[in-house]
Protein backbone atom coordinates (compact mmCIF):
# COMPACT_ATOMS: atom_id res chain seq x y z
CA UNK A 1 0.00 0.00 0.00
CA UNK A 2 1.36 3.19 -0.93
CA UNK A 3 1.86 5.84 1.47
CA UNK A 4 0.89 9.50 0.87
CA UNK A 5 2.41 12.79 3.06
CA UNK A 6 0.02 15.67 2.75
CA UNK A 7 1.20 18.93 3.69
CA UNK A 8 -1.14 21.95 4.15
CA UNK A 9 -1.88 24.43 6.92
CA UNK A 10 -5.74 23.93 6.65
CA UNK A 11 -7.12 21.26 8.61
CA UNK A 12 -10.47 21.10 6.81
CA UNK A 13 -7.84 20.43 3.38
CA UNK A 14 -6.50 18.13 5.47
CA UNK A 15 -9.56 16.00 6.16
CA UNK A 16 -11.15 16.53 2.42
CA UNK A 17 -7.36 15.20 0.60
CA UNK A 18 -7.14 12.39 3.11
CA UNK A 19 -10.40 11.07 2.77
CA UNK A 20 -10.55 10.93 -0.58
CA UNK A 21 -7.20 9.15 -0.30
CA UNK A 22 -7.57 6.69 2.05
CA UNK A 23 -11.16 5.78 1.05
CA UNK A 24 -8.92 4.84 -1.94
CA UNK A 25 -6.72 2.66 -0.35
CA UNK A 26 -3.50 4.55 0.59
CA UNK A 27 -1.71 5.39 3.58
CA UNK A 28 -1.95 9.14 4.65
CA UNK A 29 0.27 10.92 6.85
CA UNK A 30 -0.47 14.69 7.62
CA UNK A 31 1.70 17.64 8.43
CA UNK A 32 0.93 20.83 9.12
CA UNK A 33 3.53 23.13 8.15
CA UNK A 34 6.20 23.06 5.36
CA UNK A 35 8.92 22.82 8.36
CA UNK A 36 6.68 19.74 9.76
CA UNK A 37 6.26 18.66 5.68
CA UNK A 38 10.20 18.24 5.55
CA UNK A 39 10.18 16.81 8.71
CA UNK A 40 8.08 14.18 7.95
CA UNK A 41 9.02 13.32 4.34
CA UNK A 42 12.56 12.77 5.81
CA UNK A 43 11.41 10.23 8.58
CA UNK A 44 8.52 8.40 6.82
CA UNK A 45 9.55 8.29 3.05
CA UNK A 46 6.39 8.41 1.78
CA UNK A 47 5.66 7.53 -2.13
CA UNK A 48 4.39 10.80 -2.66
CA UNK A 49 4.06 14.27 -0.84
CA UNK A 50 0.77 16.51 -1.57
CA UNK A 51 2.07 20.19 -0.52
CA UNK A 52 0.33 23.48 -0.14
CA UNK A 53 1.79 26.59 -1.42
CA UNK A 54 0.42 29.03 1.02
CA UNK A 55 1.55 28.80 4.43
CA UNK A 56 3.61 29.99 7.39
CA UNK A 57 7.13 29.73 7.70
CA UNK A 58 8.28 27.53 5.46
CA UNK A 59 5.97 27.66 2.51
CA UNK A 60 5.59 25.00 -0.12
CA UNK A 61 8.11 26.12 -2.75
CA UNK A 62 10.68 26.38 -0.26
CA UNK A 63 9.86 23.27 1.15
CA UNK A 64 9.41 21.59 -2.05
CA UNK A 65 12.98 23.04 -3.39
CA UNK A 66 14.53 21.52 0.24
CA UNK A 67 13.40 18.11 -0.78
CA UNK A 68 14.22 17.95 -3.95
CA UNK A 69 18.22 19.20 -3.04
CA UNK A 70 18.33 16.83 -0.65
CA UNK A 71 19.31 13.30 -1.28
CA UNK A 72 17.59 11.45 0.76
CA UNK A 73 13.96 12.94 -0.28
CA UNK A 74 14.85 13.98 -4.00
CA UNK A 75 13.36 11.19 -5.35
CA UNK A 76 10.00 11.29 -3.71
CA UNK A 77 7.18 12.94 -6.04
CA UNK A 78 5.74 15.72 -5.04
CA UNK A 79 2.80 17.35 -6.52
CA UNK A 80 1.75 20.56 -5.42
CA UNK A 81 -1.83 20.92 -4.72
CA UNK A 82 -2.76 24.98 -4.34
CA UNK A 83 -5.29 27.57 -4.72
CA UNK A 84 -2.40 29.42 -6.86
CA UNK A 85 -3.32 28.97 -10.59
CA UNK A 86 -1.41 31.26 -12.68
CA UNK A 87 0.85 29.95 -15.33
CA UNK A 88 3.98 31.90 -13.16
CA UNK A 89 3.24 29.45 -10.43
CA UNK A 90 2.83 26.39 -12.14
CA UNK A 91 6.57 26.92 -13.74
CA UNK A 92 7.81 27.88 -10.32
CA UNK A 93 6.85 25.10 -9.08
CA UNK A 94 8.58 22.88 -11.53
CA UNK A 95 11.58 24.98 -10.82
CA UNK A 96 11.62 23.99 -7.32
CA UNK A 97 10.90 20.09 -8.19
CA UNK A 98 7.50 19.79 -8.31
CA UNK A 99 6.45 16.72 -10.78
CA UNK A 100 2.89 18.15 -11.10
CA UNK A 101 0.37 20.59 -9.67
CA UNK A 102 -3.40 20.63 -9.26
CA UNK A 103 -5.41 23.34 -8.26
CA UNK A 104 -8.13 23.41 -5.61
CA UNK A 105 -10.58 22.33 -4.88
CA UNK A 106 -9.58 19.60 -6.27
CA UNK A 107 -11.86 17.21 -7.72
CA UNK A 108 -11.46 13.22 -6.62
CA UNK A 109 -10.93 11.63 -9.78
CA UNK A 110 -8.03 14.38 -10.72
CA UNK A 111 -6.40 13.96 -7.13
CA UNK A 112 -6.38 9.92 -7.40
CA UNK A 113 -5.14 10.13 -11.62
CA UNK A 114 -2.19 12.30 -10.35
CA UNK A 115 -1.02 10.41 -7.17
CA UNK A 116 -1.13 7.11 -9.63
CA UNK A 117 0.79 8.69 -12.38
CA UNK A 118 3.26 9.47 -10.07
CA UNK A 119 3.37 6.13 -8.53
CA UNK A 120 3.69 3.90 -11.30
Amino acid sequence: MARILVVDDSRTEIHVLKGMLEKAGYEVETASSGEEGIAAARRARPDVILMDVVMPGVNGFQATRQLARDPSTAKIPVIMVTTKDQDADKVWAQRQGARDYLVKPVREKELLEAVRAQLS
